[in-house]
């Protein structure tokens, strides 16, 4: 039985499941809204939540796409007696999170927030080429329209900014100072390109996608800040692989098996920027024929 957590209505899972279904093999795909109660039969753990029930030794693989298993704490009215066994729950609850993440698996929650300083590290321990970056409290190194400003963060959304909306944060240009202090904050060289690369990992696989945003205004700094009117050409692209060899490293190192990683290409040098383990591959998939959905269903 294979066991997909992922989150309502999340595109990418439901074109892997098309596969699955194709290929007829079982599945359970776990939402974002399930609680699920531990319980015990005939000596087995199983789960149960309002959509879903499973014994945990039936499950054969896991695809962590995206959310995370949420579990029902029991209360007691007692309350030095609920700080004890939510104690104790805690350490069930965690012998069947690594009990899953044992198995045969794509992805792994504990390994879905990545620090991208201690990734930068690795990276360059691993062989390659990245922009150089610095933290700093003010503007007072920092070399203004030639230095980026990211988050030290994956790829962070900011939900109800108003009551109605959301915003993502976007790599930007620093072009003027700031006169107060604030929050250590990632500061990186700009890089002039000629296109970015996203790459996508499988365990050990890898399939690369050249994107030419810099021909755009919009797209030059954060190709995320799409332009739907003129959309950025993009083309299968394949790395030298002396450069395949060190994602392999990086990755093994990091113990992930599968993510999204991004470069840029700026004459002969092939500069990394970060990992997304969770990030989006449908459109490299489509775009240059990849079939990345059926590489994850087969895989599972």
């Amino acid at each position: 039985m294979i066991l997909i957590i992922s989150k309502n209505k999340e595109i990418t899972t439901t074109e892997v499941i098309k596969w699955l279904l194709k290929m007829g093999k079982s599945f359970i795909r776990i939402h974002e809204d399930e609680v699920f109660d531990i319980k015990v039969k005939e000596k087995r753990i199983f789960l149960e939540s309002y959509r879903n029930l499973f014994f945990l030794d039936d499950i054969t693989s896991v695809w962590y796409r995206r959310g995370g298993l949420q579990f029902r704490q029991l209360q007691y009215e007692n309350k030095q007696i609920n700080l004890t066994m939510n104690e104790y729950q805690h350490w069930l609850e965690d012998y069947v999170r690594k009990t899953l993440e044992s198995k045969k698996h794509i992805n792994k929650e504990s390994k879905n927030d990545i620090n991208k300083l201690l990734v930068l590290e690795q990276a360059q321990k691993a062989g390659l080429e990245v922009p150089s970056y610095f933290l700093a409290d003010t503007t007072k190194e920092v070399v203004l329209g030639r230095t980026i400003i990211k988050t030290i963060c994956g790829n962070p959304r900011v939900d109800h900014i108003t009551a109605d909306s959301t915003a993502t944060m976007y790599t930007k240009v620093v072009d003027q100072p700031e006169n107060e202090l604030f929050f250590p904050t990632f500061f990186q060289e700009k890089i002039e390109k000629d296109f970015e690369i996203r790459s996508f990992y499988l365990n050990g696989n890898i399939w690369s996608m050249a994107i030419f945003s810099q021909n755009d205004e919009q797209t030059q700094i954060d190709f995320r800040k799409y332009n739907l009117k003129r959309p950025n050409r993009n083309a299968l692209y394949q790395l030298p692989d002396t450069i395949e060899q060190k994602i392999r490293m990086l990755m093994e190192t990091l113990d992930l098996n599968c993510g999204s990683l991004d470069f840029i290409k700026s004459g002969s040098h092939y500069y990394f920027l970060e990992i997304n383990p969770t990030g989006q591959f449908l459109g490299m998939s489509s775009i240059c024929n990849y079939s990345l959905e059926k590489e994850i269903a087969d895989y599972l």
